[in-house]
């Protein structure tokens, strides 16, 4: 059987408790455990997996990635909401932390990118609905455009359920 989905991620930051105050307060993640002073365990808000984020502490003196600019590493999460409104709720939280570096539009994929507290990037996005996704949409699905999120929920609703089913062969 071939993989499914991501099951969680592990990131490496300096202050455990600042980073678990990051991703539970600017995006609603919840503790599930934790090692104190070594290790915080997280699941998103809507989900029933065990745990999505691992936080481990690397300690004050750790320095910056430098995962695809002087070496190969993960250049980003992608975590997806289920609306434009939730979407827009993101960006608002993002914004209001400092966190929040760009939006853009993908066609198939309306995306915001933020910085947490050591500077990792992250990505959160809204997938076009499948029956939307025409073949005009994926011929431009490898593009970047900015991203006006206002005019995006008065095209596709702020409460329509997005990426269902979406595929993105190109």
């Amino acid at each position: 059987m071939p993989v499914q989905r991501l099951n969680h991620a592990v990131l490496h930051v300096r202050d455990v408790e600042r980073s678990t105050a990051f991703y539970r307060d600017v995006l609603g993640f919840r503790v599930k455990a934790e090692i104190p002073g070594r290790a915080v365990f997280l699941q998103a808000e809507a989900s029933t997996n065990d745990h999505d984020l691992g936080l481990f502490a690397a300690g004050a003196g750790a320095g910056p990635s430098q995962a695809g600019r002087s070496t190969v590493g993960l250049y980003h999460l992608a975590w997806e909401v289920d609306t434009l409104a939730e979407l827009a709720r993101v960006r608002d939280a993002l914004a209001a932390a400092g966190a929040l570096v760009g939006a853009s539009d993908h066609a198939t994929t309306k995306a915001l990118y933020a910085q947490d507290p050591d500077g990792l990037e992250f990505e959160v996005s809204w997938l076009l609905p499948a029956d939307r996704v025409t073949d005009d949409v994926r011929a431009q699905a490898m593009t970047t455009r900015p991203l006006d999120l206002d005019a995006e929920i008065a095209r596709h609703g702020a409460d329509t359920r997005g990426g269902i089913g979406v595929s993105v062969a190109v």
